[in-house]
């Protein structure tokens, strides 16, 4: 089986939903969230560059996390402004952490190692 578009995109939908979901439970560890903060990312960079290499969209993911991450560094009154509005908390953040990194560079590549698991499935 081959992912398509239409699947990257139901996929999206649905991380977006249990990382909303793990935000609210309060037993699920934040770095969930953040993981699947960049299964999302994957997922749009899949359905945004569909025919690119599985690596090509596992750096593009990165190097996008770890921008809005860093940025969470920087207090530019409209970056503060925009992380006061509740959705774009959501894709900005709230503040810096290292760990959010590590986070991230799991949450992609287990997203990688998931599509590339289907990608290699059984042939018929």
């Amino acid at each position: 089986m081959k992912f398509k578009r239409a699947h990257h995109l139901i996929l999206m939908c649905i991380t977006i939903a249990l990382g909303l979901l793990s935000r609210k439970v309060a037993f699920i560890p934040l770095f969930i969230g953040d993981s699947l903060y960049a299964f999302m990312i994957y997922w749009v960079c899949r359905f945004i560059f569909f025919h690119r290499s599985f690596n090509f969209c596992y750096i593009t993911t990165l190097v996008f996390c770890f921008l809005i991450e860093f940025l969470q560094l920087v207090q530019h009154p409209l970056l503060i402004s925009a992380r006061s509005h509740p959705l774009l908390r959501l894709l900005f953040g709230q503040g810096f952490l290292w760990s959010d990194l590590l986070a991230y560079i799991a949450g992609a590549f287990f997203a990688v190692l998931l599509e590339r698991s289907v990608h290699s499935g059984p042939k018929k």
